[in-house]
């Protein structure tokens, strides 16, 4: 019998004070960042894919993707786990406490689907590593969900969950958008990352 798909949550909802524009919003070749994360998990068999954004990104980010769970976090400024913690409440109330489940920041973006089912396929709370180097997505088991339920919405994930190192083909793991120099970054390096991503297309 086939086990039922992961929930997945992307994380949205930062200010982008340093960068200066949503991250959700910058393109990439023909879609944005929160389109490319949307695309990935729900190729890789995720399901439900939330997606938890910044009070202002409800309504472009309903017109890109109005297939989507959109969950609003008005705390934005509690950080990533306040947002992770916002994904947990919606899917506890949509489908009951999940076992397992994926969560992507939007702004580390090089990652493909092909990424996330390798990381689904190993037990426990993992982490893809390239490398030595650690990145985005991971996937947290139901050990780490209770931590993440029971901790202050500031305290930084890394300090929460032990996370296993799973070693993955994803050369641009570390890759961030979070200042201009970032940004830049990836407008120099959007064909290979192009490719990449269509590497784990296939299944």
């Amino acid at each position: 019998m086939a086990s039922a798909p992961l929930p997945a949550v992307v994380l949205a909802a930062g200010a982008s004070q340093r960068l200066g524009q949503p991250k959700a919003l910058v393109r990439l070749g023909e879609l944005t960042l929160i389109e490319w994360a949307h695309r990935h998990l729900s190729q890789a068999g995720c399901a439900p894919v939330i997606l938890v954004v910044h009070p202002d990104l409800v309504a472009p980010v309903r017109a890109l993707l109005p297939e989507a769970e959109v969950v609003v976090n008005h705390d934005f400024a509690h950080g990533r786990t306040g947002s992770l913690q916002r994904g947990l409440d919606h899917l506890a109330e949509r489908d009951g406490r999940p076992s397992r489940l994926v969560m992507a920041p939007v702004d580390r973006p090089g990652w493909n689907a092909t990424l996330v089912r390798t990381l689904v396929g190993v037990a426990g709370s993992v982490v893809p590593c390239h490398e030595g180097k650690k990145g985005h997505p991971v996937v947290l088991d139901e050990g780490a969900i209770s931590a993440v339920e029971r901790a202050d919405a500031a305290t930084p994930l890394r300090a929460l969950v032990d996370f296993q190192a799973v070693e993955v083909h994803a050369p641009w793991l570390a890759l961030n958008v979070d200042t201009p120099a970032q940004m830049a970054v990836l407008t120099e390096q959007s064909g290979a990352l192009l490719a990449y991503f269509r590497e784990g297309e296939g299944i």
